[in-house]
């Protein structure tokens, strides 16, 4: 079976109540699905209302429930009629054989035929009806396309307003405002997204204990380029760290291999002189980490080419944002990271810790710099490839 792309739109009121991590988790773990996009938009009016009328006439075997889900995005996805801001909705596109029928059975019935918890509308969403079987309360979660025709005309639709409606979200009804508030950026490593799991979802839950908002989500393949970039700095302080552990290590070493003691001072500058060596090394680590290539042996010509390994970037907006979600992080080294914290949970090493958090604003304006978060491409090129099929 050819390989086929399927959406998932997490509902305002699913964010606002920080449950986007739970719920990407459930996609993630129960389907061998790739999210292969992600993007936040801030509907406006005429999204919503383009949407929602496409939505009266999508479910023909069932179009009291298109009513129904027509009349909730009008509501819920366009802008407060009184303030003009904008609700947040997430667009997550998985790709992979027969999506379209993985998505729709993780996701569930809007009416909640299970109430077990077993899908993500069990879990999430209210379906409630009065004794004459009136609809009082209905908040189904997500929304999703049923089949690949209303797959590829939600896709057309959502696309004519990629450059207006989505991106860096601010101004939504949820968010905070103030001279103190802070952007801070998150990517999620590519050793979250190797095999099915939980992994992703599970961290997002965590850092959403932060208080934060999110205001921007990008999926994407890190070029060699971008990676090199954006762990540039790091070669200084690789330089300056080796010595303060090397010493030790080599006269330890030394001291075992020649059967009488060796002096630190000996090999202090020994150790400096190799240091640039070191870094050299560990900065191509973490390039071929993160980009999936090392950059001495990527050709100039392909350094610029999305990378093998996939991230989620993700920036968070509120009040102290750089030092709330580097608390939650945890220490760079998961050994030394307090129980509880991302990567004490998820990490394995210094380098596949899990997650990468920017440590100060200006950072984190560099680093969205570099990885252009806003982009809004690599969505659209994969939302082109299910329109063109």
């Amino acid at each position: 079976m050819a390989s086929e792309t399927a959406f998932v739109l997490i509902n305002p009121y699913t964010i606002r109540k920080s449950r986007t991590g739970g719920v990407i988790g459930r996609y993630l773990a129960r389907t061998d699905l790739k999210l292969a996009g992600a993007r936040l938009f801030g509907p406006s009016r005429d999204l919503a209302c383009a949407y929602a009328g496409f939505l009266l006439s999508s479910n023909p075997e069932d179009p009291g429930m298109g009513r129904l889900v027509s009349e909730y995005v009008r509501q819920n996805y366009a802008p407060d009629p009184q303030s003009g801001r904008p609700h947040r909705v997430m667009m997550l596109l998985f790709e992979g054989e027969d999506a379209v029928r993985k998505i729709r059975e993780v996701t569930g019935s809007a009416r909640l035929q299970w109430g077990s918890g077993q899908t993500v509308r069990d879990t999430y969403g209210d379906y409630i009806e009065d004794a004459g079987g009136r609809v009082t309360y209905f908040e189904p979660a997500v929304l999703i396309g049923p089949s690949l025709e209303v797959v590829n005309e939600t896709l057309r639709i959502w696309c004519r307003y990629l450059p207006t409606d989505s991106g860096i979200v601010r101004g939504a009804m949820d968010l905070p405002g103030g001279d103190d508030v802070e952007q801070t950026l998150v990517l999620l490593k590519p050793d979250n997204f190797r095999i099915p799991s939980l992994r992703a979802g599970n961290i997002l839950g965590l850092l959403s204990c932060a208080g934060l908002r999110m205001v921007c989500v990008k999926k994407f393949a890190m070029s060699v380029a971008q990676a090199e970039d954006f762990y540039g700095p790091v070669r200084d302080s690789l330089r300056k760290i080796f010595p303060n552990f090397g010493v030790g290590r080599a006269a330890q070493a030394l001291s075992r291999e020649f059967g009488f003691p060796v002096d630190e001072d000996l090999v202090r500058p020994l150790c400096e002189s190799l240091a640039p060596r070191f870094a050299e090394r560990e900065f191509e680590n973490i390039v071929e980490f993160m980009a999936g290539c090392r950059p001495a042996a990527c050709a100039p010509a392909c350094k610029q080419d999305p990378g093998a390994s996939e991230c989620l970037a993700v920036v968070y907006e509120g009040v102290d944002a750089v030092r709330k979600i580097r608390d939650l992080l945890g220490a760079t080294d998961p050994n030394k990271a307090r129980p509880g914290s991302v990567r004490r949970e998820f990490g394995t090493s210094i380098m596949i810790n899990a997650a990468h958090a920017s440590d100060s604003t200006e950072n984190a304006r560099r680093e969205m710099r570099i990885i252009d978060v806003a982009n809004p491409e690599p969505f659209l090129s994969v939302a082109r490839r299910q329109m063109d099929a």
